[in-house]
């Protein structure tokens, strides 16, 4: 037996439905009680399922009860915007609009997995377990295909008559819609009636297909809240741990944001802090600070804000009242802040102790640099006295020999060094360093006389000298004084790096012999003159070779790392550049570049 309404069947159970063709194929053999109790069942169902009306009998007041019955669903379903809450009322509301005995919501998880996330029943708060053996198969099958899955008997129902969940639970009509957001399946809900009685029409899915498009909005937009509450959880977690104080207000001062760093910089009490966010009254951040600070603190907001530039205070002096910390603060715009509109975010960061601390360095440092200095002034003294002492020993035996020509070179030597140490000794009195004395000089002349009084040292006598001096280099502006301790300082090196290695091989039993090579030229396109000194040294590694240049850095045991250091000062004091080349046992050279003339300061 059919009842029909916009072509809707409502199908009876098997055995109703055989008995009617029967008895509507032999009238004579239909007792007058069945028809009666056919009647009773229709109106039964009808009163139950109260869509079952003729096509056309002009009733339209249940199309307004359902369009109603959706308004109030939707209203109640985007009351809340919390995932949770808004899925029962979902389930509440479908049971109460379809008149379902039970059903839930599921939704797929990050594996593509249904998991149920609210269930409920008409008779009771929520359903217990047992109640959950539900027909996974079909919802499921609605999840995969993104399609509806209808029934008025499911017992009748080929699909589903032989499933094991329907027959535990007796299920007769079944409902299973998929819950779409931007075309992707996101769900299901599912209802399901037992009774008879209470079966579902094909008018009801369509009016559940349409709750169902409703409540994919809705939890589209539970879902965007929820994720943007998690981000805000993040960002405020974020911003309490951080150990910079931050600070969020608005362009009229008032605190969106303030973290417990912050509090603590400024010795600020949370509980008489007001934000945006939590009262209709909001606390003014400059209100908070010392009154001689407020006009300082309001002209840097006022520029932030006009400019639309970030600003930054690398030593700010904040005086508590009974302390004083040094704080570092950068302000930058915001175009919008938690609460709408503009404003800025203020990084603050308390410095006090490393300011102390520098200052401790520096104390400390000068206290070194008197040990320093005096490292210092004995490694430069000790190149001049060096000089003027191999002199006054060749002095004598000059005299010895009656070589006058020579023994007035020597007294001349002894004399000139002398007068660099009074240089030298002058220029630390006022703690300055040396004052370049610039005069026209050849470079040749200061390169023999200065080997001329090296050769007689023991370290250089066994060593080979190869000098290379170009005819056509011309005299240069120069300090002397300043220029000769540097090749010295080189010359020296060299002695030391070529000893190193000469006691290695004669340990191996290696002959070795030491050379020093000096070159050098004028380059007349770039107007500069080349000095270069080589030796066969023990070389250096690059890892040696990198800091050669840095103050205090040393591989000599007995060393002071000074040397090195001056010399490139005092090239960068001529204009210069000295640059090093070195490969391990096998040598090292430097080269000197001055210019010919010193440029007009």
């Amino acid at each position: 037996m059919s009842l029909y309404k916009d072509d809707t069947t409502i199908k009876f159970t098997e055995t109703e439905d055989k008995a009617e063709r029967r008895y509507l194929n032999d009238s004579s053999a239909i007792p007058q009680e069945i028809f009666a109790d056919l009647e009773e069942t229709l109106s039964r169902v009808a009163s139950s399922n109260p869509r079952v009306v003729e096509k056309n009998d002009g009733k339209d007041s249940k199309h307004a009860d359902d369009l109603k019955a959706i308004l109030e669903a939707s209203l109640a379903i985007n009351s809340s915007l919390v995932l949770e809450d808004m899925l029962q009322i979902v389930m509440s509301k479908a049971i109460e609009l379809m008149q379902a005995e039970r059903g839930l919501v599921m939704l797929l998880d990050k594996n593509n997995k249904l998991q149920i996330n609210a269930v409920f029943n008409l008779d009771k708060d929520k359903m217990s377990d047992d109640d959950h053996k539900i027909s996974f198969s079909i919802a499921t099958q609605v999840a995969n295909s993104g399609k509806s899955v209808y029934t008025s008997d499911a017992l009748a129902d080929k699909r589903f008559a032989n499933k094991q969940s329907v027959v535990e639970l007796h299920l007769r009509s079944i409902m299973c819609v998929p819950l779409k957001a931007k075309d992707k399946t996101v769900g299901v809900i599912y209802l399901d009636n037992s009774s008879q009685s209470k079966m579902f029409l094909k008018s009801d899915l369509y009016l559940f297909e349409l709750y169902a498009q409703m409540v994919a909005a809705a939890l589209h937009n539970a879902q965007i809240y929820n994720s943007l509450l998690e981000a805000e959880r993040y960002n405020d977690s974020v911003i309490s741990t951080s150990p910079v104080g931050l600070i969020v207000i608005d362009t009229k001062g008032r605190i969106a944001t303030i973290n417990s760093t912050s509090l603590e910089i400024f010795e600020l009490n949370k509980d008489n802090i007001k934000t945006i966010k939590n009262s209709p009254e909001p606390t003014n951040f400059i209100e908070l600070l010392p009154e001689k600070e407020k006009p300082r603190w309001q002209y840097m907001i006022n520029s932030v804000l006009e400019d639309q530039e970030d600003f930054s205070n690398d030593r700010y002096y904040h005086n508590t009242g009974y302390v004083e910390k040094i704080l570092t603060i950068k302000m930058t715009p915001l175009s919008r802040i938690t609460s709408g509109g503009e404003g800025l975010v203020i990084t603050v960061e308390d410095i006090t102790d490393n300011v102390l601390m520098e200052k401790y360095v520096i104390l400390s440092e000068k206290l070194v640099a008197k040990g320093e200095m005096a490292s210092s002034i004995a490694h430069e003294l000790n190149n001049y006295l060096a000089i003027a002492s191999n002199n006054a020993e060749l002095l004598q035996i000059n005299i010895d020999r009656g070589q006058t020509d020579k023994v007035k070179f020597n007294s001349k030597s002894i004399v000139e060094n002398i007068f660099k140490i009074k240089r030298f000794v002058d220029s630390l009195m006022d703690f300055s360093k040396p004052e370049t004395e610039f005069i026209t000089y050849d470079i040749k002349h200061l390169i023999e006389d200065l080997l001329f009084s090296l050769r007689i040292q023991p370290r250089f006598k066994r060593t080979h000298f190869t000098i290379e001096l170009g005819h056509n280099i011309p005299k240069l502006e120069m300090d002397v004084g300043l220029i000769q301790q540097v090749l010295l300082n080189l010359l020296n090196n060299a002695a030391d790096a070529m000893e190193g290695k000469f006691i290695k091989a004669e340990k191996d039993g290696i002959k070795y012999n030491r050379e020093i090579n000096i070159i050098s030229s004028y380059e007349a396109d770039s107007d500069l003159i080349k000095i270069e000194i080589s030796d066969n040294g023990s070389g250096m590694p690059d890892d040696v070779l990198k800091k050669i240049f840095t103050k205090h850095f040393t591989t000599k045991k007995t060393g002071h790392g000074l040397g090195l250091a001056n010399c490139r000062k005092i090239i960068e004091q001529h204009s210069g550049d000295i640059s090093v080349s070195s490969v391990e046992n096998e040598g090292t050279k430097f080269t000197i570049l001055l210019p010919r003339q010193q440029p007009e300061s």
